[in-house]
């Protein structure tokens, strides 16, 4: 699509203020191999083999849970009350030793993989005054950092069973033993979380009472749930039967749970009803500890900028009005010309023509619709990249017993050796927050060319060091290529017969410019959870449901949500600008292929290696 003048504006805008931020870390890396290469390389592959060492789930995730890493296999990441300055000690003995390794003798492509890290060791370092909350290095680049221990989205309770369930591999009896192995370090686990929460309350710093209703809600509906019942016993007890490894597993695993699982859960539980009979409505983290200060961490580590709260909530006012002037347009040519913006998309999401049914069947037919879309969308994206990627991605439901808390789309990157497809959650808890024409958009974000195809770029071609596999959570660039790509898809001809999807795409950009004001809203400039919530619908068409969900998500992780819009703005910029200068050696395809190629690094660095591809005049290849 083309941009037009409010656009490019503030793509500018953003730009700009990039450029005032302390100067980026790299330059463009090219094939060329520097005298200490060799030694930083292997440095970075022992850093590469430390942080999977104290992040165990990233291992499984990745496939590297074997051979000498299999010991991983059977532990949980340390969320003790001390984890928080061990990783601070860590950060820092790590970065002293990478500034042991000077730009003199290395190449532009060791640089940028020695930076990138120096960037997230740093940020984490920044997080230091702030000792509550969820702050660790993996926090921080796993989109889970925030202010609270346990809340509706994050904690043991919540993740372990479909962790268990879907990524940790059971083909041997080594397997089934680690398996239960991580079911105890669950139950330890969830005991320090409730030591921490407890604690960071006697500091003043707890869930307000909506997140702790819905989460004491998730906890006592999980408990309520029979042990022998519980996903995590019947996981392992089905995939150990179905392998017929000898041992009574599931039996093992029941007694896990009804002993210490259920137990510790059981003591969370009643903690945060503890919590919940002291706390207040007040959404925002600004009412926190040196709140503010934490807020900008928080929104520096979700954007990988330096933009403050008052320059990211003027971007989002901006792009909101414009993307609603193009909705306006495209309302009004199909007969749609009364009331608000929001207010005709939220009278076209009751329109039966876009209803799925809110039953079973109903859901079944969105996983069907989404798969149709991955199907349609593959033979076109030759248009957009020469890279030739497999992406294969599974299309599931958010687990029922999460899905109260749970965002509303989310991926899971397939494993490095391919035995594990990415898979696609959507939240369908009731299908009525998910008009067909929303769904395309939402699908090509996750999917196919969004997420998936930026994972497998990661597993299917090994292009990239294993330090810049592990250290890949760079919130907007991951975020921004996924709404990059909604837009991709858009320019490829996706919506060239479908309006109301076309609607659709605009209203999922619409979105993400709302969570640029009620974002920054909730924790600088105090809103409250109503008013956040309200203007939300208004502006975007939305169900009170959907933006309940959404503005609770913002409450428990703030300034994550600003990392989309802000980090998609730039990657446009960075493409006009191409565009621009190279003019008839600007080529789609190569620009699109050089963002993947690049891999997952700060907005900054990304702008710096567009910059030096566009002085190549295009042609310097990674």
């Amino acid at each position: 699509m083309n941009l037009d003048r409010r656009a490019l504006m503030a793509a500018a805008a953003a730009g700009g203020l990039l450029a005032a931020a302390p100067k980026p870390l790299t330059t463009r890396p090219t094939a060329a191999s520097g005298s200490g290469d060799a030694a930083l390389e292997a440095h970075l592959q022992g850093l590469a083999e430390r942080l999977l060492a104290r992040s165990p789930e990233q291992a499984t995730s990745l496939g590297l849970d074997t051979g000498a890493r299999s010991a991983l296999k059977g532990r949980l990441s340390d969320v003790s009350p001390g984890a928080h300055a061990d990783d601070l000690r860590f950060c820092r003995g790590e970065l002293a030793a990478l500034e042991r390794y000077p730009d003199q003798g290395l190449s532009s492509r060791a640089r940028l993989d020695r930076d990138v890290v120096a960037y997230a060791l740093r940020l984490e370092i920044e997080s230091a005054p702030f000792d509550y909350g969820s702050t660790t290095l993996s926090d921080a680049l796993g989109e889970n950092a925030g202010p609270y221990v346990v809340d509706q989205q994050s904690g043991i309770y919540g993740s372990l069973a479909e962790f268990l369930d879907s990524k940790h591999k059971v083909e041997t009896i080594p397997d089934a033993e680690a398996y239960l192995s991580r079911l105890r370090e669950g139950a330890r686990a969830i005991g320090f979380e409730t030591e921490r929460a407890i604690a960071d309350a006697g500091k003043g710093v707890a869930p307000p009472d909506f997140i702790l209703a819905n989460t004491i809600g998730q906890q006592t509906r999980m408990l309520a749930v029979r042990p022998a019942d519980s996903r995590l016993v019947t996981s392992l007890a089905h995939r150990a039967a179905e392998k017929k490894l000898p041992g009574d597993f599931g039996a093992r695993a029941l007694r896990i749970v009804e002993r210490e699982f259920y137990p510790a859960l059981a003591r969370q539980t009643e903690a945060l009803k503890t919590l919940q009979a002291k706390s207040g409505h007040d959404a925002g983290v600004w009412r926190l500890p040196d709140g503010e200060a934490f807020y900008r961490w928080l929104l520096k580590d979700g954007t990988t900028t330096d933009l403050s709260p008052d320059v990211v909530h003027r971007m989002g006012l901006e792009q909101n009005r414009e993307i609603q002037g193009r909705m306006d347009a495209i309302l009004k040519a199909n007969g749609l010309g009364q009331g608000t913006v929001g207010e005709r998309m939220a009278a076209l999401g009751r329109d039966p023509r876009f209803v799925f049914p809110d039953t079973d069947a109903g859901r079944a037919q969105v996983l069907a619709y989404i798969n149709g879309i991955i199907a349609a969308v593959r033979p076109r994206l030759p248009r957009a990249f020469n890279l030739r990627l497999k992406a294969p991605v599974v299309a599931k439901r958010v687990p029922v017993e999460i899905q109260d808390g749970a965002g509303q789309g989310y991926m899971n990157f397939g494993s490095m050796d391919g035995s594990r497809p990415s898979t696609y959650y959507i939240n369908l808890k009731t299908t009525l927050n998910w008009p067909k024409f929303t769904i395309p958009d939402l699908t090509f974000h996750e999917a196919v060319p969004g997420h998936a195809w930026q994972g497998a770029y990661l597993t299917e071609t090994g292009r990239l060091p294993l330090i810049r596999v592990v250290v890949s959570g760079f919130n907007a660039y991951v975020e921004g290529w996924a709404l990059y790509a909604e837009q991709l898809a858009d320019e490829i001809g996706m919506y060239d017969d479908d309006w109301a999807g076309r609607l659709g795409y605009l209203q999922g950009h619409l979105w993400r410019a709302i969570r640029l004001v009620v974002d920054t809203g909730l924790h600088a400039k105090r809103w409250t959870r109503e008013q956040a919530i309200q203007w939300a619908m208004d502006n975007s068409g939305h169900t009170r449901d959907y933006c309940t969900s959404e503005i609770d998500r913002y409450c428990s992780t703030p300034g994550q949500a600003c990392g989309y819009k802000v980090g998609q703005t730039e990657i446009v910029r960075m493409r006009e600008k191409a565009k621009a200068t190279l003019g008839g050696r600007y080529d789609l395809r190569d620009f699109d292929d050089l963002v993947l190629e690049t891999g997952a690094v700060p907005i900054s660095v990304l702008s710096k290696v567009v910059d030096d591809w566009i002085a190549s005049g295009g042609r310097m290849a990674l």
